[in-house]
């Protein structure tokens, strides 16, 4: 048997500024906190939530906009909410008695650049 080692992502820099699952496995640390990301992604009303945040005119909407949109109250919208808040994929602020959301694309930007195949593996599988 071989001793290969493993290059784990964060710990040695091959990995390049924005690497990728087919580069390099990644540090524990990272897949811990990118999971609790994909784990607020993992439910369908968080899902259209973040998708009707983002595909918003303007950048950003009022909750009283989100809420009619589903057949939930709205302390569980604002838990979902909450929950894509502190995933770190949008940010609130306070406007008098309504709370308006915006996406934080660094954070979609990077689960686009971990799940991303490497333009060299691209254009092999396109020769």
């Amino acid at each position: 048997m071989s001793k290969q080692e493993l290059v784990v992502l964060g710990q040695d820099g091959t990995g390049g500024c924005c690497p990728t699952l087919l580069t390099a496995p990644m540090d524990e640390d990272r897949a811990v906190g990118l999971a609790k990301v994909f784990k607020a992604l993992g439910d369908p009303v968080r899902l259209r939530l973040l998708s009707m945040i983002a595909s918003r005119a303007g950048g950003e909407i009022c909750v009283c906009d989100l809420t009619p949109a589903f057949d939930l109250s709205q302390p569980t919208i604002s838990h979902h909410l909450k929950l894509l808040k502190q995933a770190g994929l949008i940010a609130s602020e306070r406007r008098g008695t309504w709370v308006y959301y915006r996406l934080l694309p660094a954070m979609t930007d990077q689960l686009a650049a971990v799940l991303t195949r490497p333009s060299a593996a691209r254009d092999e599988e396109s020769s």
